[in-house]
């Protein structure tokens, strides 16, 4: 098994970056690794919502179910991601910063196969890519007009 941790300021609240990571049919607008997301179950988001995801892999698709774990919004999300070569257990934790939202995450990466052999070099590799996957988020969000929340209003 591998882990990988790592943490980003993004200026923006906690709650609407949770928001916005907790619908994983956001991630291809500032992933581009990621061709297209389904959410798969009914109802609003939430423990046991699931999502088909297709990514490119050495250039080819590949497909994984995610399936939220653990939705406390809006500062915790955890989720289980399933592939043929592996079985991704991650946390996502928001909290509020003096810059906005201190972002870490926490992902267990278990292998399968002939890719169990690589633990190292995937975790070096999933290290550098969720940095930039997450720096690529923070650019994207904080390009967005500020939401109005009710205490921007006040005097």
């Amino acid at each position: 098994m591998t882990s990988i941790h790592g943490e980003i300021v993004i200026s923006r609240p906690p709650s609407e970056v949770f928001d916005f990571v907790a619908d994983e049919r956001n991630e291809p607008r500032y992933n581009p690794r990621i061709l297209r997301v389904e959410k798969v179950t009914g109802g609003a988001i939430g423990n046991g919502t699931q999502f088909k995801v297709t990514t490119t892999s050495r250039g080819r698709p590949l497909t994984m179910l995610l399936e939220t774990t653990e939705y406390h919004r809006p500062t915790r999300l955890a989720n289980t991601t399933s592939m043929p070569s592996a079985t991704i257990r991650g946390v996502l934790t928001f909290e509020p910063d003096t810059g906005g939202t201190l972002m870490r995450w926490s992902w267990d990466i278990q292998p399968r196969g002939a890719l169990r052999f690589l633990s190292p070099v995937i975790g070096r590799i999933g290290k550098r890519q969720e940095a930039t996957n997450w720096a690529s988020l923070k650019r994207y969000l904080e390009s967005m007009p500020a939401t109005r929340t009710p205490e921007s209003g006040r005097r």
